[in-house]
């Protein structure tokens, strides 16, 4: 990757920002330089401080002239905002990562014909251990993500909406962990400890999921034991109408973000 592209560029630095910062570097590589937006002041500063190769630009357009790919990484509801009167020239390549908008709306902002990719960049990829899905598929962009962990392009718009759909369950998992935690704190455990195990415990479960070689619903099998604690859980509270009214809620996302095409 970093043979065919030096400059990296990022407008928006926040959790996915500071990410892919993180894992360019993560590895101690001589990683390209990155050229970090004035927005989200103290993260680029920081980023800055800890990378020699990052650079905190004074503006929007300045990271933009800069850079041989730029990624596009603020909320969605700002984007006008931060993007207007933007140049940018047909030779850049833009990666696209705003949850919700499509690369035709991003094209009329910027009012370019530079090639636009979406990405679904996760926080992972800060240790270069998420595959990132894009569209549609660019071999330098891919490489990019290549570098990071891995590369997913699908085929069409609607496919890429069903990876971002199911993007949208993160925070739900975090949620279900920290239920977990106050339910027992609830029953007397100290905080702190009823905190560590339950990290512990969803720590060694991602690490089961490297185990590519088992299904899923293989891995579910696998961990419990007939008329077990783990299956008792799985059948009295996730139950069929449980899962039904999950898929349910990621249709009804799906069609909201099939509608901002």
């Amino acid at each position: 990757m970093e043979d065919r592209v030096k400059r990296i560029g990022i407008i928006g630095v926040g959790e996915i920002g500071r990410a892919i910062v993180d894992g360019l570097y993560c590895r101690g590589d001589d990683g390209p330089e990155v050229f970090l937006s004035p927005r989200g002041a103290r993260t680029a500063r920081e980023l800055s401080e800890r990378y020699q190769g990052v650079r905190v630009c004074p503006d929007n357009q300045a990271v933009v002239d800069r850079s041989e790919i730029v990624i596009i990484a603020v909320r969605g509801q700002d984007r006008h905002e931060a993007l207007a009167g933007l140049t940018v020239a047909d030779d850049k390549i833009v990666i696209n990562v705003m949850s919700g908008v499509g690369n035709d709306d991003l094209r009329r902002t910027l009012a370019t014909d530079a090639p636009l990719v979406r990405a679904i960049p996760l926080p992972a990829i800060r240790e270069r251990r998420s595959v990132t899905v894009t569209y549609p598929s660019h071999p330098a962009v891919n490489s990019f993500f290549e570098h990071l962990g891995g590369a997913l392009p699908v085929a069409d718009e609607s496919a890429f909406n069903v990876f971002s759909a199911v993007t949208g369950t993160l925070t739900t998992h975090y949620s279900y962990l920290a239920t977990l935690t106050s339910w027992a704190v609830g029953h007397g455990i100290a905080p702190d400890d009823a905190d560590r195990y339950v990290r512990g415990l969803f720590q060694q479960v991602g690490r089961a999921l490297n185990d590519e070689t088992r299904t899923l619903h293989q891995l579910a099998a696998d961990h419990e034991t007939p008329k077990g604690n783990n299956e008792r859980i799985r059948t009295t509270w996730f139950t069929p109408a449980n899962a039904e009214a999950l898929k349910k809620a990621l249709d009804d996302l799906l069609t909201g973000l099939d509608g901002q095409r």
